[in-house]
C-alpha cells in the first residue's frame, strides 16, 4: 500500500512539477509515466505498448481529415463568405454585427471544429469590422472568442473523437449528434446577450440587403457550408462512418477551395499540408503519452480512489456534478484541452456514470467546461489569440468577458442538469 501511494505521488507530483517548469505536456506525461514504471519495476516496453495502442484506434483516422479540411477552408476564403451570409441573416438588427459574429462562428465551427481556428480565421475579419462600425474593441474581442467555443461543440470536432477514444469507444456519430443542439443553444444565449448589451450601449444596426444580393451571397456561401452538411447527413443517416464522412468532406473542401472559390493558388496546398502535419503530430503525441499516463493511473487504481472519494463526500447527484464542473473549469484554466480530455475522462467517467449521467452527455459537458477554460487566464489559448489579433491587453478583455462567462456557465448548468438538450438527437437518430 505504501509503495502504491508513493507511486501515485511520483506520477502526479512529477507531472505537475514538469508542467510548472514549462516542459511540453507530451514530454511531461511521458517522463512521469516512465519514471513511475521504473519505480514499480514495470518494463518500459509495457508502457510503450500502451502508448502505441492508444494512438492506434481506427476512430483517430478521421482526425487528419478534419485537420486538413479545417486548414483548407480556413485559408481558402470561406471566412469572408460566412461573415456575409451571417450578415444577410441577422445583420439588420440592433447589434446585428455582434450577432453576425456569433452566427458565422456557428457556421465556421461546423467546418473547422476548432475554437482557435475560428478566432484566427474569422477574428481577423470580424473584429476590425465591428470596431469600424462603432463597437468597443474589448466587446468585439469578447464576442469573437466566446462564440468560437461553438466550434468545439458543433461537429465536426476532433476533440470529440479524442474523447471517444479516451472513453473506451463511445460512438463518435452520437457525440456529433449530441453536440448540435448544445452548440446552437450556446449560440442563441450569446446572441440574446449581444442584443441586450447592444441596446444598453446603443450599438448600431446593420444594413438591409436586396433580395437578389442576398440570394447571391447565400448561394456563394452554401458550397462551403455543404462541407459540414456532408458530415452531419452522412453520420446521421448511417450512410458513412465519421471517418468516411471526414474523408469525403475533405475532398469536397479541396475541390471548393481550389476550383470554385480559387482565392488561393493550388501551390498553397504544400503549406496547408505542412500546417496540418504539425497539428496532427502534436495531437497524436498527446494521445499516445496520455494513453500511457491513463494506463498507469488505472494500474494504480487512481480512478477508483477518486470515484470512491467523491461518492464518500456525498451521494447527492447535484453536488457531485457541481464539484466535477468546478474541477474541470479550474483545470481548463491552467492546461490545454486535448491532454485534459485524455487524462480526466478515464478518471471522471466512472463517477458520472455511477450517478446516472450518460457518457455522451458527459462528453458534451466536458467539452464546454474545457472550452470556457480556453477563454480564461492564465493559459487560455483562444483568449491570447483574440487579444493578439486585436492588439489589446488580456486584462481589458478579461474584464469585458464577465457577462459572457456568466452566460456560458448558465449554459453549462443547463447541459449538466437537463439531459434532453444533449441526448434528444442521439435518441432520435442514434447511430
Amino acid at each position: 500500500m505504501a509503495s502504491t501511494n508513493i507511486a501515485i505521488a511520483l506520477l502526479l507530483g512529477l507531472f505537475i512539477f514538469l508542467l510548472i517548469i514549462k516542459v511540453p505536456v507530451a514530454f511531461a506525461l511521458a517522463i512521469s509515466t516512465f519514471a513511475t514504471a521504473t519505480y514499480l519495476k514495470i518494463p518500459a516496453m509495457v508502457v510503450t505498448q500502451q502508448m502505441v495502442r492508444s494512438a492506434s484506434s481506427f476512430s483517430l483516422v478521421a482526425i487528419p481529415f478534419f485537420i486538413v479540411m479545417g486548414e483548407l477552408m480556413g485559408q481558402g476564403g470561406i471566412s469572408d463568405k460566412l461573415v456575409a451570409l451571417a450578415d444577410v441573416l441577422v445583420g439588420r438588427m440592433r447589434g446585428g454585427l455582434a450577432m453576425v459574429n456569433v452566427l458565422d462562428s456557428m457556421f465556421f465551427g461546423g467546418i473547422s471544429g476548432s475554437a482557435v481556428a475560428d478566432v484566427s480565421s474569422l477574428g481577423a475579419v470580424v473584429i476590425p469590422m465591428m470596431e469600424k462600425a462603432g463597437y468597443d474593441k474589448d466587446f468585439s474581442v469578447s464576442m469573437t472568442i466566446a462564440s468560437s467555443v461553438q466550434g468545439i461543440l458543433i461537429p465536426p470536432s476532433h476533440n470529440m473523437i479524442i474523447f471517444s477514444v479516451a472513453a473506451g469507444g463511445v460512438s463518435v456519430g452520437n457525440l456529433f449528434l449530441g453536440g448540435v443542439i448544445p452548440g446552437i443553444f450556446l449560440g442563441l444565449m450569446l446572441m440574446i446577450l449581444a442584443y441586450f448589451l447592444s441596446v444598453k450601449r446603443n450599438y448600431p444596426k446593420g444594413r438591409k440587403y436586396f433580395l437578389k444580393e442576398a440570394l447571391h451571397i447565400i448561394k456563394d456561401s452554401f458550397l462551403g457550408l455543404f462541407t459540414a452538411i456532408i458530415i452531419m447527413v452522412g453520420v446521421a443517416t448511417g450512410k458513412f462512418t465519421a471517418t468516411e464522412s471526414a474523408a469525403i468532406a475533405c475532398i469536397w473542401a479541396f475541390f471548393i477551395t481550389f476550383f470554385v472559390y480559387r482565392e488561393i493558388p493550388i501551390n498553397r496546398m504544400k503549406s496547408i499540408l505542412a500546417n496540418s502535419l504539425r497539428t496532427l503530430a502534436l495531437v497524436l503525441a498527446l494521445i499516445a503519452t496520455s494513453g500511457g499516463f491513463a494506463w498507469m493511473m488505472a494500474y494504480l487504481q487512481v480512478p477508483t480512489m477518486i470515484t470512491n472519494g467523491l461518492i464518500g463526500i456525498t451521494d447527492n447527484k447535484i453536488i457531485i456534478l457541481l464539484l466535477i464542473n468546478v474541477i474541470l473549469l479550474i483545470l481548463g484554466m491552467i492546461m490545454d484541452m486535448a491532454p485534459l480530455i485524455l487524462i480526466m475522462t478515464p478518471i471522471l467517467l466512472p463517477v458520472v456514470t455511477r450517478v446516472g449521467m450518460d457518457p455522451i452527455q458527459f462528453g458534451i459537458v466536458l467539452m464546454l467546461n474545457l472550452g470556457i477554460g480556453l477563454l480564461s487566464p492564465p493559459v487560455g489559448s483562444v483568449l491570447f489569440t483574440g487579444c493578439s489579433i486585436a492588439e489589446t491587453s488580456i486584462e481589458e478583455v478579461t474584464k469585458s468577458m464577465v457577462p459572457f462567462y456568466i452566460v456560458m456557465v448558465i449554459t453549462l448548468f443547463a447541459l449538466t442538469f437537463i439531459p434532453g438538450i444533449t441526448l434528444f438527437l442521439p435518441g432520435l437518430i442514434g447511430v
